[in-house]
């Protein structure tokens, strides 16, 4: 199938990591990471990515912010990428905003490396 890019959308350089390595199990996969919104934006105008996980509590641009300006650009070869969002806030409205927002999952930290890594697995094969 050939590598595979995940854009790793994080402010805090410990989880960054974290992502990086549970990230860096699955195969052929290539991990590309930033710390903010704005940053994200700027990587996937530079190139196809295959997935993307994003904070939402970030400087900048938060997550949702740049969840709804990938999902509105028509002219972003990456409007149709699996979102996951990885973040803090556990409220149901914030989880409700991100999913309709377009976001296809979303984990709740502290994260579990199973649940980062099936969730992954599964929206990279669809």
């Amino acid at each position: 199938m050939g590598s595979r890019k995940i854009l790793v959308v994080e402010d805090s350089p410990t989880m960054s990591q974290l992502l990086t390595f549970i990230l860096k199990k699955l195969k052929d996969v290539e991990v590309v990471a930033v710390h903010d919104g704005v940053n994200g934006l700027k990587k996937i105008s530079e190139g196809k990515y295959d997935l993307i996980l994003t904070d939402i509590n970030m400087p900048l641009m938060d997550g949702l912010k740049f969840i709804s300006l990938v999902r509105g650009d028509k002219s972003n070869m990456n409007k149709d990428i699996p979102i996951v969002i990885i973040t803090t806030e556990g409220e149901e409205e914030v989880r409700s905003e991100g999913m309709a927002l377009g976001a296809n999952s979303y984990i709740t930290k502290p994260v579990k490396a199973g649940e980062v890594f099936d969730t992954v697995s599964s929206l990279l094969k669809a």
